[in-house]
């Protein structure tokens, strides 16, 4: 660090990212990535003619892309927000809606308290309970910004519907922000909402269930008042900030729903069934709406078991909070994948009896 760097940055704890090895040689189960390619239509996307294209900037409104999701979503090209990644549309909210400061459960995604750090919002975590749900009451009357990940990482708990639009209902003075990353994998969106309630802002992904980490695509919906917040601050600071080749491909995954809906149906299958082997096997399993299992054996510890996967070439995601370290996260890859995993936690539990 050097000593230029201004003050209140200097105690900012940044985000850890999962761990991600130069070598192919692993299994990774460790970042919540799809292991499906893309659409065939949009690999087939990436043509001679579109690389050329580069030398040209992006379309700044990202304008055919955004008519796409209206169609899809059945709202307006003004309720669509497009960026480089969700993580974007997350630190852009807490700049612009934090002024009273933020909630957001004390088990979530791990960015809400950077970016809140980053831009001096005050925060306040609410404990989740003891079965890791959220309860909603705790999130009522906050006068605050409002963060909840819906479905919740690291655990695949969902709340319903009903209980985000009550917590809508309660905070009409102020933004609620849900964060559904892993929506499409069991969990229900809460996008109709915004027709009813001027302080929801949805936030999605290509990430997950769209099997483009590595293009950096995130988009909001929300009210358009919303959506402009977000717009100025864009046209403020990066109005380039998506690439010409990722609005492409942006493009051709929404014309290939069908597709993406068939691979999210093969996750939640696998899922299903990599949970019964592991309850077999003694393992705690947090039901989960997402594209992974939040587990814990009660026979070796989470940053052992963590340990020893790694050395068999097999990576999870172990984290250290204290209330969760006995637990692992574990993305739900292909049958054969989730197989080697199986077989994996099976002989290491073998060799510690």
């Amino acid at each position: 660090m050097s000593r230029y760097l201004k003050r209140e940055y200097q105690a900012l704890e940044a985000y850890t990212p999962g761990e991600q090895p130069r070598d192919a040689a692993y299994i990774k189960l460790n970042t919540n990535e799809s292991p499906f390619p893309p659409a065939p239509a949009v690999t087939a996307a990436l043509t001679r003619r579109e690389a050329e294209l580069l030398r040209l900037y992006p379309d700044p409104t990202g304008r055919a892309l955004k008519e796409k999701l209206a169609g899809l979503y059945g709202v307006g090209a003004e309720n669509i927000y497009l960026s480089n990644g969700s993580d974007d549309i997350l630190n852009f909210a807490f700049m612009a809606y934090g002024r009273s400061g933020a909630v957001f459960p004390d088990i979530t995604y791990g960015f809400y308290a950077v970016f809140a750090g980053l831009h001096g919002v005050p925060y306040e975590e609410k404990p989740l309970n003891g079965d890791f749900t959220i309860n909603p009451e705790d999130y009522f009357n906050q006068n605050k910004l409002i963060v909840i990940a819906n479905p919740n990482a690291p655990t695949g708990l969902s709340l319903s519907v009903g209980a985000v639009e009550e917590i809508l209902r309660r905070n009409r003075d102020h933004v609620v922000m849900i964060d559904e990353a892993y929506v499409d994998f069991g969990g229900e969106s809460c996008y109709p909402l915004i027709r009813r309630y001027e302080n929801l802002l949805v936030v999605r992904t290509f990430s997950k269930s769209r099997c483009l980490a590595g293009g950096r695509l995130g988009y909001a919906i929300g009210p358009a008042e919303l959506i402009g917040d977000l717009e100025k601050i864009k046209y403020a600071t990066n109005p380039y900030d998506i690439n010409r080749l990722t609005l492409l491909l942006g493009e051709a995954t929404v014309e290939a729903e069908d597709y993406y809906r068939e691979k999210c149906g093969e996750i939640i299958r696998v899922r299903a069934q990599t949970a019964a082997r592991l309850k077999e096997l003694g393992f705690e399993v947090v039901p989960s709406d997402a594209n992974f299992l939040f587990v814990k054996s009660g026979r070796i510890g989470g940053e052992a078991l963590y340990r020893a996967l790694k050395k068999r070439r097999i990576l999870v995601r172990h984290f250290e909070k204290e209330r969760i370290r006995d637990y692992n996260r574990v993305t739900i890859g292909t049958a054969e994948q989730m197989e080697a995993f199986c077989r994996a936690v099976e002989e290491i539990l073998e060799e510690i009896t």
